[in-house]
């Protein structure tokens, strides 16, 4: 990868943020990530919901995530989308979930309005591209209809917390994982890039402890709060150095901070 253009404040950052991209965005990730799970499936559509609801349950220990989004799997009989299509609210199957404070409950007032959206001839490529202008600087948009979406389709009240308000100040870093998956494509084969009505310069870093500590470490983020002030703060600094794909760095600083390994 050739540097970019870069404004010289961020000189001794770059050459890190290159290194760590380049030892962390590769196949060898997947294994232990969240990520292996939509991986799983070839189509679309299965990759997109599976994606998404492995996202929203995504905090916590990794090894307990990927265990409970295997469950998950197996609950919707390997099939996402059909499981989706032919969802009912009373299967006794789907009581068997729960992945900490999320339940059964969530899980099923959340899959009663995917029907919904798919039923409609929709999807969430096309829930989140409907309201993603070309023009506009990031996703924010779509994040925020993402939410009314489900709200006005009788999401429950107790589920409404894993639906983030970023007009409150939320990160939204699972959302945002979900959208990098669904959006960046490189040779590397880690993100589906699957979604190409929205461009890679317009996501935001999935914003969590560990690349709100190592950004700042690294002189890349000011702010003290991981709201979504700070993720605008570090999304913008990010494109300073790569514009057209900022949240590649995600891997960098993610990876540096879960890892805490600074050494390489």
């Amino acid at each position: 990868m050739n540097p970019p253009t870069f404004n010289p404040f961020f000189k001794d950052t770059l050459s890190k943020l290159i290194k760590y991209y380049d030892y962390y965005n590769r196949h060898e990730f997947i294994e232990k990530d969240p990520i292996s799970i939509p991986h799983l499936f070839k189509n679309e559509k299965d990759i997109e919901i599976i994606g998404f609801l492995v996202a929203l349950i995504t905090w916590g220990k990794r090894e307990t995530v990927i265990k409970s989004a295997k469950q998950l799997v197996f609950l919707m009989e390997n099939h996402p989308y059909d499981f989706i299509m032919n969802f009912n609210k009373n299967s006794l199957l789907l009581n068997k979930f729960v992945h900490r404070t999320f339940n059964m409950d969530d899980l099923k007032s959340i899959l009663s309005i995917l029907k919904i959206l798919y039923k409609n001839g929709s999807s969430l490529r096309l829930l989140f591209e409907n309201y993603i202008h070309p023009n506009d600087q990031h996703v924010g948009k779509g994040i925020i209809e993402l939410r009314n979406y489900f709200i006005k389709n009788g999401l429950e009240k107790r589920t409404f917390r894993f639906f983030p308000d970023i007009e409150k100040g939320s990160a939204a870093k699972r959302i945002n994982m979900f959208l990098r998956w669904m959006v960046r494509k490189d040779e590397r084969g880690v993100d589906f890039g699957i979604w190409k009505g929205i461009k890679t310069s317009q996501l935001l870093i999935p914003l969590d402890v560990h690349t709100g500590r190592i950004a700042r470490e690294w002189g890349l983020l000011k702010r003290k709060s991981n709201d979504f002030k700070a993720v605008l703060e570090l999304t913008n600094n990010l494109k300073i150095i790569d514009p057209i794909d900022p949240i590649k760095f995600d891997y960098a600083l993610f990876g540096a901070g879960i890892y805490k390994n600074q050494s390489l």
